[in-house]
């Protein structure tokens, strides 16, 4: 009988071996070198002897300005997962209605997903051009004067631009804004909207039957039926969303701003690439690499705490 399941096993094990080989080249070893690269003075340039230098990058970074300074630019792009979650929620609301061309209507909101991001951040950018976007077009014929959007500095937030402070005189439309507005777009007719229909789709009618038997109206049925029974769904999408938040940033900066003006919209991603590939400390971006994944685990295990006892099992 052994001797039967060894011969089976190893059938099994020369087919996982190659996506193992590639998992250790590509992922895992990569990962694990990073992490001893962040304890040295690794720098591609050779301005500084290779050495093993402890936590000393880890210290530098503490006292860095510009990290707290991007990493309040992550922050800030992220203000806009609130909207997007909602946003996405309504829609699929919308389009889990039983009406004729829905399937439709389903495939034109999420058709612009299969799209390229850099061809969407692209058109973007062509969009928030403060002398000829369409944009500006309609909010100069609405009367208002419209904001320079890409090139300014100011935010709704009124964050400084060298420090990490508030004041009034940074409060406004700018750069910052535009990332937040194309990303609550793109986040709107996503992934979370399919996880919302399918959530949706999955809501027990006979609840529906029995909402409608005690006389509740839309917004009660919607209260006390629908969104319990999609909470696990609007959890996960949470913590998802958190994770791709703390993550991103780097492709609309590069592309859409180079990270201007004047750093505004640099986010910890980019400030990563900036240092290894511009700088080439590559050390240094390691120590950020790993402090960015550190808060990226602590705000998980924040949300699985929190959110658990917030949106139930």
């Amino acid at each position: 009988m052994k001797r039967a399941v060894a011969s089976d096993i190893w059938p099994a094990v020369l087919f996982l071996l190659p996506n193992f080989i590639g998992f250790v080249l590509f992922t895992a070893g990569p990962v694990l070198f990073s992490l001893g690269a962040s304890f040295t003075s690794w720098d591609l340039q050779r301005s500084v002897p290779f050495a093993f230098t402890g936590f000393d990058n880890l210290i530098a970074l503490l006292h860095d300005d510009k990290f707290w300074l991007y990493f309040i630019n992550t922050i800030y792009l992220m203000i806009g997962l609130p909207f997007s979650i909602a946003g996405a929620l309504i829609l699929a609301l919308l389009l889990s209605r039983k009406m004729r061309g829905m399937p439709i209507y389903r495939t034109l909101f999420y058709l612009p997903s299969f799209t390229s991001g850099v061809a969407l951040i692209i058109l973007w950018k062509a969009l928030f051009n403060a002398d000829f976007g369409p944009i500006n077009y309609v909010i100069a014929h609405c009367g208002i004067t419209p904001p320079n959007w890409l090139w300014s500095t100011h935010n709704l937030l009124g964050v400084e631009v060298d420090r990490v402070r508030f004041g009034l005189a940074q409060w406004g439309l700018g750069a910052k804004d535009a990332l937040v507005i194309m990303g609550i777009w793109t986040a709107v007719g996503g992934n979370n909207l399919l996880l919302y229909l399918a959530a949706l789709t999955n809501v027990p009618q006979d609840l529906y039957e029995a909402a409608g038997l005690d006389g509740a109206n839309k917004w009660q049925t919607f209260w006390n039926v629908t969104w319990p029974q999609i909470m696990p769904t609007t959890f996960f999408i949470l913590v998802m969303s958190t994770i791709g938040g703390l993550q991103g940033g780097f492709e609309q900066a590069k592309v859409m701003t180079q990270g201007k003006p004047a750093n505004t919209t640099v986010s910890l991603t980019f400030y990563i690439y900036l240092k290894a590939f511009e700088e080439y400390q590559m050390g240094y971006a390691s120590a950020i690499a790993w402090v960015l994944f550190s808060m990226i685990f602590v705000m998980t295990l924040i949300n699985w705490r929190f959110g658990r006892e917030s949106f139930g099992d």
